[in-house]
């Protein structure tokens, strides 16, 4: 841990729950949400040029969106039906989004039931945990840091530039602004389920662990709680298929350790962050 960061001075859940059996959320998504997920078109010059010259969505519409995603989502992947559970992740992801420069957002935290370990965040400000990936966890600073890197995502913007590039969101229209209906709103995003499917590429990935730990950090927990996840995450064999979505959508676990190992260096070692392991809330299997 030698390099720099640069970064450190520039980045400082409220679902009902409902029942479900685990099941397998990669093949459910594409069951549920009929969806094909499409690959990453490299010419997309044409609609970043468009992106440029028009606005895009302002935070209303990223809501909108968000919600819209969202809701999808949750037909493929309910929540976990344990109140204490969702209330006490949206406490935390709640404290851990008020450090980043998007406090105001209306965040939304859930675990969803699934036994895949996974985690995903929709524009707006909506973020979800697997039940698979949340009893991975030892304690509260893990769980900070798995939530910082998903708040990451979406006070910098990330799906909602993919959904503006692949011209599944328009950029600039009026759509959205002259207040349409929910089928409307359907037809312009699709299912969201490509967000969740395609993942993003690596750079998006590697700054939304930077920023994932630094937020953890500001809000005063331990700065090693997400790279302890990853190294957890990181001991799955690959044909796993708990971890199959994550290793398709994400840079392998050991990739993203030292890119972190790089940019946090040794300017952590000496804050002294707390775990909250005692005040963990724990499932029960």
């Amino acid at each position: 841990m030698k390099t720099k960061i640069q970064w450190l001075s520039l980045f400082g859940f409220l679902f009902l729950a409902a029942n479900c059996s685990a099941f397998d959320l990669r093949q459910s998504l594409k069951d549920k949400l009929k969806v094909d997920v499409p690959q990453v078109n490299p010419k997309l010059t044409e609609a970043v040029s468009v992106a440029k010259e028009v606005r895009g969505p302002d935070e209303t519409e990223e809501i909108a969106i968000g919600r819209q995603i969202s809701g999808n989502l949750l037909g493929a992947a309910p929540l976990v039906k344990d109140a204490k559970l969702q209330k006490y992740v949206n406490q935390v992801g709640a404290w851990v989004a008020s450090q980043s420069e998007r406090p105001d957002l209306p965040w939304h935290f859930g675990v969803i039931q699934s036994d895949d370990v996974n985690a995903f965040a929709a524009p707006g400000g909506y973020i979800f945990v697997t039940l698979g990936l949340y009893r991975l966890l030892q304690n509260e600073a893990d769980l900070a840091g798995v939530l910082g890197h998903e708040v990451g995502h979406v006070i910098r913007k990330h799906h909602l530039k993919i959904l503006q590039q692949s011209q599944l969101v328009e950029a600039g229209s009026n759509i959205l602004s002259r207040q349409v209906g929910n089928d409307k709103l359907q037809n312009l995003i699709g299912s969201g389920a490509e967000i969740v499917a395609r993942g993003l590429d690596k750079d998006a990935e590697f700054e939304a662990d930077r920023i994932g730990v630094v937020l953890a950090t500001r809000a005063g927990y331990d700065a090693y709680g997400l790279p302890g996840v990853l190294q957890q995450i990181g001991h799955f064999a690959a044909a796993d298929n708990s971890v199959a979505l994550l290793f398709k959508t994400h840079p392998l676990p050991d990739d993203r350790l030292n890119k972190l190992d790089s940019a946090m260096g040794e300017r952590f070692d000496s804050i002294k962050g707390q775990t909250l392991e005692k005040r963990f809330y724990r499932v029960k299997k």
